[in-house]
């Protein structure tokens, strides 16, 4: 399991909910997938970013860093 960010929000223009990735933002066009339910945007944000990691391991590319939420 991968330890980044998603953030998931419906969208009324496109009725679907839309999946964004906090860390891949400056390298990755956003929205970077979508899905029909809830369930199926987190599922298909999952497979993305595994499809980015690895595609930018295999490329030597850096791999941003996941974000972590700081509690005081």
């Amino acid at each position: 399991m991968n330890r980044y960010s998603m953030i998931v929000q419906w969208s009324d223009e496109d009725q679907l909910f839309l999946v964004t990735i906090p860390e891949f933002a400056d390298r990755v066009v956003m929205p970077c997938t979508h899905g029909i339910t809830r369930e199926e945007a987190i599922h298909n944000g999952e497979e993305i970013i595994e499809m980015y990691l690895e595609a930018w391991q295999a490329e030597g590319e850096s791999i941003p860093e996941p974000n972590t939420l700081q509690i005081a």
